[in-house]
């Protein structure tokens, strides 16, 4: 068991624009400090860019201490939560949380005797926490959706050729083939892409497209 090493925090936010304004909060001087910037607490913690330099330095016995703001930063779901922590436990790393008194995994050099109930009981709470969000979107998705709602391009639907040829745009084209003008030229009046003109050109002569 080493009795020296580092003390370091990590932090994480979910989405990019978060900049970890909360974390500023904290005026602890640590040996180094990571973040991972829009990281989802579900993806595990050994995955993500920042921590799995602090995993390399947990691996090579350089790390003591490990402060994060919140259990949740650590993962999401209950099991993978409590894999990191008795990953950390294994490797004689005191872990931190702050939103929670500064509870420490350690006391001393024995392990903390609430800290397995306390983690637990949180990490359960933030696994259900991640369940209902899932079953409040699936249930407005299938609201969505029983209103009428499309969501994502229909499958096994063609647009007609009378469909198309009866379009604003196309009979633009149309006009302009008319004319004579050029493919190109047709595409900048009409401001749409050459594909489209060959397109319309190929369906009013009847020829495959």
């Amino acid at each position: 068991m080493i009795t020296e090493g580092l003390i370091v925090k990590y932090n994480r936010t979910s989405t990019m624009a978060q900049h970890g304004e909360r974390f500023k909060t904290d005026r602890n001087a640590y040996d180094k400090v990571f973040f991972d910037q829009g990281v989802s607490g579900t993806k595990p913690f050994k995955e993500r860019t920042e921590a799995r330099k602090i995993v390399e330095m947990i691996n090579d016995n350089m790390i003591k201490e490990l402060h994060v703001e919140e259990l949740r930063d650590l993962g999401r779901r209950t099991l993978c939560v409590l894999t990191t922590l008795d990953w950390l436990d294994k490797h004689n790393v005191n872990v931190v949380i702050r939103s929670m008194g500064n509870l420490s995994s350690r006391v001393g050099e024995k392990r903390n005797e609430i800290w397995s109930m306390i983690t637990a009981t949180m990490s359960s709470l933030y696994q259900m926490e991640l369940e209902n969000l899932k079953i409040r979107t699936a249930m407005g998705r299938q609201a969505y959706l029983m209103k009428g709602g499309v969501i994502g391009r229909p499958r096994h639907t063609k647009e007609t050729e009378k469909a198309f040829l009866e379009k604003p745009k196309t009979k633009e084209i149309l006009s302009l083939l008319s004319k004579g003008k050029s493919l190109r030229d047709i595409a900048g009046r009409a401001n749409c892409s050459i594909n489209l003109v060959v397109k319309a050109k190929r369906m009013v002569e009847k020829t495959p497209i």
